[in-house]
């Protein structure tokens, strides 16, 4: 694979049915590039937990995912409120979700944490007020 493969997705926000649809085109993806089960585990792992924040907590955004000779890098940019402390967000059982994604099953405050346990790489840039962007990275 001499050139990158890019795939875009924009994430709905106002859809929890879709939330994780761009998780599932991603894993379609990489098992058709033929990556190992494992690494394709992981990719979809992070990339499912960044999508179902950007449905909670940003009204949505776009993920890019590039695939190039040993590594997933997976893009997530958004324009929601951003987040206060980064920090405390990255504690297992921080949430800012309201009640009402509580009840669906969403919000338990491992979004992050999981997103940095199943990447080799994780970095937040966010502004308050501006939006987030994550960029992570899945060595193989």
């Amino acid at each position: 694979m001499a050139e990158p493969l890019v795939f875009h997705f924009d994430v709905d926000g106002d859809n929890f049915t879709s939330a994780g649809q761009a998780s599932v085109q991603v894993k379609k993806n990489l098992r058709q590039l033929g990556l190992d089960p494992e690494t394709i585990r992981r990719v979809s792992i992070a990339m499912y937990e960044g999508e179902i924040n950007m449905v909670i907590h940003a009204g949505g955004g776009v993920a890019d995912v590039i695939v190039s000779d040993g590594s997933v890098d997976i893009i997530l940019k958004d324009s929601g409120p951003g987040i206060a402390n980064i920090e405390q967000a990255m504690q297992e059982g921080f949430s800012t979700a309201p009640d009402n994604i509580r009840s669906l099953g969403f919000g338990a405050g491992m979004g992050l944490p999981n997103m940095k346990r199943y990447t080799d790489q994780m970095n937040i840039d966010s502004v308050v007020g501006q939006g987030t962007t994550i960029t992570m990275r899945v060595n193989y």
